[in-house]
């Protein structure tokens, strides 16, 4: 996979409920990221049974991936569906939080790709419909919860593999892909800066692995070194957080993947703690195995190369449906789900502009 923007991960079905309990819709397919959301919860036992989208090619490229869904006329049409219990989208950023507010007001679950809002107005709305709603506005933080070494990595974290958590760092490069990208990624307002687009993963991941409930953006900082033909793209940024309870992150992202990576981006994850510490290599192992789910860890029992690729499975759509039929918070929070998009929306507003000036 060499364009992170089609990253759809497979793995083995794993029901949690059975046909017909637990029925869902995919609306809005601007980006690729819906195909690897609907396979989670197609995994996970759920059953898709519409698609809708103003543009027909992309609602035919969809129904080429899952035939058995049916094509909307609308998306009232969806909404009007008593059987639908969740609305799944991948829309453009800008217009993820409006679509996940008719969603809520309908009476249904929304899940949508990151970043899931790009304003802080949108942010308080949102907050503001959940309460109102009592439904869930789920996110795809598909950097750890579609990755099995990020999956792993909690997991060793639970059992206290590496003491408590100090700080983390993540690295999160991807390929431009330029050529392929649509109108509204090069727009500033429609795609919301780097830091409240891919900045969003790492700041989700920070928060889980350090358990923090609450933080603040120290410093921030984009750029756009490279790409003086697209004038609003920021192909860099970096920001440094104080969490709550003591620990802190930081996180480098950027459009800089050489073509000669056989991946869309060298992820990482270095999670730092009172008694030992985790490297993951998510995507690929540079130079030793093109595979990605490298697990390191080193602790005071020794040094361990772990990979999990296909071990470990994504627990997390499975967990969000049962999140939604029960009414419980087994996957992820909300109020963890919108404090990573809250501090994200901050590290981008009060971000230093950098860079050569030409």
């Amino acid at each position: 996979m060499r364009d992170g923007m089609n990253y759809a991960p497979q793995g083995r079905p794993n029901p949690v409920c059975g046909p017909g309990d637990f029925v869902f819709a995919a609306v809005g397919l601007d980006h690729g990221h819906i195909y690897g959301m609907c396979n989670g919860l197609i995994e996970a036992g759920a059953d898709l049974k519409w698609v809708y989208d103003p543009d027909p090619g992309k609602v035919a490229a969809f129904r080429a991936q899952y035939p058995l869904v049916r094509t909307a006329v609308s998306s009232e049409q969806i909404f009007d569906d008593p059987e639908v219990r969740m609305v799944a989208a991948a829309a453009v950023p800008a217009q993820r939080a409006e679509l996940g507010l008719r969603v809520l007001n309908r009476g249904k679950d929304y899940f949508t790709d990151k970043g899931p809002m790009t304003t802080l107005d949108q942010l308080k709305r949102v907050r503001a419909g959940v309460r109102a709603s009592g439904r869930k506005y789920a996110v795809y933080y598909s950097e750890r919860l579609h990755v099995e070494s990020a999956v792993f990595a909690g997991q060793l974290i639970a059992e206290g593999a590496i003491g408590r958590v100090l700080q983390v760092t993540g690295l999160g490069p991807h390929r431009l892909n330029a050529v392929s990208r649509p109108a509204w990624f090069f727009v500033r307002e429609q795609y919301g800066g780097i830091l409240c687009d891919i900045g969003s993963h790492q700041i989700e991941q920070i928060l889980y692995y350090t358990q923090a409930s609450g933080g603040q953006v120290a410093a921030s900082q984009v750029a756009n070194h490279h790409h003086p033909r697209y004038p609003e793209l920021e192909d860099f940024g970096e920001a440094l957080l104080t969490l709550d309870n003591g620990a802190s992150g930081y996180f480098r992202v950027d459009w800089f993947t050489p073509d000669g990576l056989k991946t869309w981006g060298d992820g990482r994850t270095v999670i730092l703690g009172t008694q030992g510490y985790i490297e993951l290599r998510k995507y690929i192992d540079v130079g030793r195995d093109s595979e990605g789910d490298h697990v390191y860890l080193v602790n005071g029992e020794g040094a361990f190369h772990i990979p999990v690729k296909g071990k470990v499975g994504y627990p997390f759509f499975g967990q969000l449906i049962l999140d939604c039929l029960e009414g419980s918070e087994r996957a992820m929070t909300q109020e963890h789900a919108l404090l990573a998009a809250e501090l994200a929306l901050i590290a981008q507003r009060d971000a230093k502009r950098i860079g050569r000036r030409e």
